[in-house]
């Protein structure tokens, strides 16, 4: 296990605040020790638990305290005990997790509250109606058919080989409990940066619709704690915040600006015209509550960030080939594949240390960039990747059926059965969602080589439709149709190959590397073939590779208008060897300075 993995008890297991971009001071953290049970899922809910498991750390985990795999035809159960505090009373109770794998249903008390399918985004289910005085019981019961099913689970497999993985099962992120106002609270911002325009584009959406019209919504930006723009606006209304002069994020710069949404009740502007006779959605209304009157507290506040940073396409250093630019201006992204396991944890990091550590080592090594891979992350890690200043390509996490055709090399697209395609575009339109305010995510990419890959061009188009702020990834590698922003080869070779021109898109090295390095004493299992792509035995010789491999997209960017590379891989991952740091990260490969000094060739 790794050093972070070693320090976890169930009273420090991820105690951090688990949604940085929505804040309210009061909640509750349900991490912990649960009861579980595996049963048959024929069975009906247990009396009977088998033990403890270690909450958010899945089933099949060694932090869990568990260790034990869940197969198709079985349910894992959950069960413990809560006492709301008495100063929530008269406040709608939430109960959050941040994510289950796969499919799961919610008992409090006894009582069916909902269930949720999906196994990489967060939700929560309202429980006031099913709580009483004193304690509370909680049950969840989850499924998971991982190899079995057709749904998105990047490399989870039952039989893990290769570059296929353990699985995750049940609860892997932070469980948690939070009042909100009743009956009307916020429940979503969306914030979108126009950098041309100098503004903020502002969505508040609240839990249900307030048709009074002296309910309003006041917004306010903040550098630190100045305030530098602040407006009322209509509830149920898009709002845009001057931002002068704004200061600019990027990596070498990754300035944050603080937020605040409170909902607010205002003196009618209108007073004594009948409903239907009022001004919607023109200037006239956006005047009269922009100068509105707020009276008495806040119904509801919360607090977030936000950062002012363009992504787009456009002229690169070579004529006729587009190159990414960031805040209008050409800038080589540079980064790692980052597939996010870990030893005794699997998907779930250990610590917010551990991944401050890791992304830490990424932006001193001369990365500026990383790819995370098939995989989404708890919030807390795009909120380091926000304030550190790493560029982020977040994949949708692949799904498809164990012996479908996952597609080739050449342009392919095999059939997907409907409610295939249907959990997919449901779970990523989620992603796209949750993730949409953090400046850190530059691009989404949709499919990966083919693995469950269908409709592309379709697909592409939607999430560009979407969120038009982003630039779009439509297939790293293989079967390329021609859509999106960017054209994507992986090349693996020890000298790697360079991507035709394009004129339309983007050209990028989404996959290269994966120089392997099996280092006794830090292996997942000494028994494995622990692999890469090219082997090596000695750190002279993984130097000089490396060296090769980027004096090439050094070449690629000066003289092929090359966008970004993607280096395979962050680190070692169970059978395999091919990462800059060994899966426990206790052992760094190639030092920091070198690889600082082998990468600076792409910044200037």
């Amino acid at each position: 296990m790794s050093r972070w993995e070693k320090q976890v008890t169930p009273e420090n297991a991820w105690r951090d605040y688990p949604r940085p971009q929505l804040t309210r001071a009061n909640w509750q953290n349900l991490n912990g020790m649960w009861e579980y049970a595996i049963r048959p899922k024929t069975e009906s809910q247990p009396s009977n638990f088998d033990g403890q498991i270690l909450v958010p750390f899945c089933v099949e985990s060694t932090l869990s305290k568990v260790t034990k795999s869940l197969k198709s035809d079985q349910r894992l159960w959950y069960r413990r005990n809560v006492t709301i505090p008495t100063d929530w009373n008269g406040q709608r109770v939430l109960l959050h997790f941040g994510a289950v794998d796969y499919e799961c249903n919610l008992w409090v008390n006894g009582g069916l509250v909902g269930s949720h399918v999906g196994g990489s985004d967060a939700f929560e289910f309202d429980i006031t109606d099913f709580l009483k005085s004193g304690q509370n019981q909680l049950v969840l019961g989850v499924t998971d058919p991982t190899t079995d099913g057709e749904q998105p689970r990047g490399k989870q497999v039952f039989n893990p080989n290769g570059i296929w993985y353990t699985p995750v099962s049940g609860i892997w992120q932070t469980v948690w409990l939070e009042p909100v106002p009743n009956p009307a609270y916020i429940e979503e911002v969306r914030l979108t940066p126009e950098l041309d325009s100098s503004r903020l584009r502002v969505e508040v959406l609240l839990n249900r619709p307030i048709t009074s019209p002296t309910s309003a919504i006041r917004l306010t930006a903040l550098d630190g704690t100045q305030t530098v723009a602040s407006l009322l606006v209509r509830s149920g209304r898009v709002a845009y915040l001057p931002i002068k002069n704004p200061k600019v994020w990027s990596p070498d710069s990754p300035f944050l600006y603080n937020f605040k949404a409170e909902l607010v009740t205002v003196k009618d502007p209108f007073p004594g015209t009948e409903n239907r006779n009022r001004p919607r959605h023109n200037d006239a209304e956006r005047s009269a509550y922009a100068k509105a009157e707020v009276t008495g507290n806040a119904v509801d506040a919360i607090t977030s960030y936000f950062a002012m940073r363009k992504m787009s396409m456009g002229p690169g250093k070579i004529a006729g080939q587009p190159m990414m630019l960031l805040n209008n201006k050409p800038v080589f992204q540079n980064g790692p594949l980052d597939q996010g396991w870990w030893p005794g944890s699997l998907l779930t990091p250990p610590s917010d240390e551990a991944m401050i550590f890791e992304l830490d080592f990424l932006k001193k090594s001369g990365f500026n960039m990383l790819r995370k891979h098939i995989k989404v992350e708890p919030d807390r890690y795009y909120y380091h990747c926000d304030r550190l200043g790493l560029l982020v390509w977040q994949d949708m996490p692949s799904g498809f059926l164990s012996g479908q055709d996952m597609g080739r090399q050449e342009v392919v697209e095999p059939l997907r059965r409907s409610k295939g395609k249907e959990q997919f575009e449901l779970e990523l339109r989620r992603m796209m969602n949750r993730l949409h305010n953090h400046p850190s995510i530059v691009t989404w990419v949709v499919h990966n080589e083919g693995w469950g890959q269908y409709d592309n061009v379709r697909l592409a188009d939607w999430v560009k439709a979407l969120d038009p702020s982003r630039l779009v990834n439509a297939a790293s590698g293989w079967s390329d149709l021609g859509a999106g922003d960017f054209f994507d080869i992986h090349t693996y070779e020890e000298v790697p190959n360079i991507p035709e021109p394009k004129k339309d898109r983007v050209i990028v090295v989404g996959e290269f590397g994966g120089i392997g390095w099996p280092i006794t004493g830090h292996l997942w299992d000494p028994n494995k073939r622990n692999w890469g792509y090219q082997t090596y035995q000695d750190k002279d010789a993984v130097l000089k590779a490396y060296r090769t491999k980027y004096a090439k997209m050094v070449e690629m960017y000066q003289k092929n208008g090359v966008s970004a590379a993607v280096y395979t891989q962050t680190t070692d991952v169970e059978g395999e060897v091919n990462g800059l740091l060994t899966y426990d990260r206790e052992i760094i490969k190639i030092p920091i300075e070198t690889l600082r000094e082998i990468h600076a060739p792409l910044f200037k």
